[in-house]
């Protein structure tokens, strides 16, 4: 029994270090349309840069999702909140520290997504078409390795073994699930 709660607090620690990052890119999706960040442009090979799904609407509405829910999650620690026993990370030493942690989490995580979209543009897969594990991932990739480039003290304090492999294992069954929900009320166009 310990040990599945161990198991539980650790999905708990590891959606929680992650919220600001999985928010984006839904957002993005619903709030987005618009100017592309691309402008429109082609790149050396003929193809778009990123294509029409990546906007500065989106970018905007993203990042600001993803602060929001940061706000409120650096909040609920500042009160010492547990879930479970658990008593929940800050995001930084200081307020100031934890709001930027948070940017490079969303910032990060839509960056993740813009890298993958250039990739799939040159393997010339089409816009929403399937890049198992991979679309499920890259966000997480991106939130990763701009939140370690800005904050590397931080980001290896607090995402240990354990949370980077619950991560790894949440996050694709969290982004099946989001996509399938915004298929299904008309937000995607398809349901990956």
């Amino acid at each position: 029994m310990d040990q599945i709660l161990s198991l539980v607090q650790i999905a708990v620690l590891a959606v929680w270090l992650m919220l600001p990052a999985y928010f984006p890119n839904p957002i993005a999706a619903v709030f987005g349309g618009g100017k592309p960040i691309d402008n429109g442009k082609l790149f050396f090979d003929g193809r778009r840069i990123l294509g029409d799904g990546k906007s500065y609407r989106g970018l905007l509405a993203g990042i600001t999702s993803g602060l929001l829910v940061g706000l409120i999650q650096i909040s609920l620690a500042s009160r010492e909140i547990t879930i479970l026993n658990i008593d929940l990370p800050s995001f930084g030493p200081d307020t100031v520290s934890a709001i930027l942690v948070i940017f490079c989490l969303s910032a990060g995580s839509l960056l993740g997504d813009m890298v993958m979209s250039f990739f799939k543009r040159r393997m010339n897969l089409k816009r929403g078409a399937p890049l198992p594990l991979i679309d499920q991932l890259d966000f997480v990739f991106g939130a990763w390795i701009l939140t370690y480039l800005v904050f590397p003290q931080w980001f290896i304090a607090t995402f240990s073994f354990n949370i980077i492999i619950a991560i790894l294992i949440i996050s694709p069954i969290l982004h099946v699930t989001i996509n399938i929900i915004g298929y299904i009320i008309g937000v995607k166009k398809e349901p990956w």
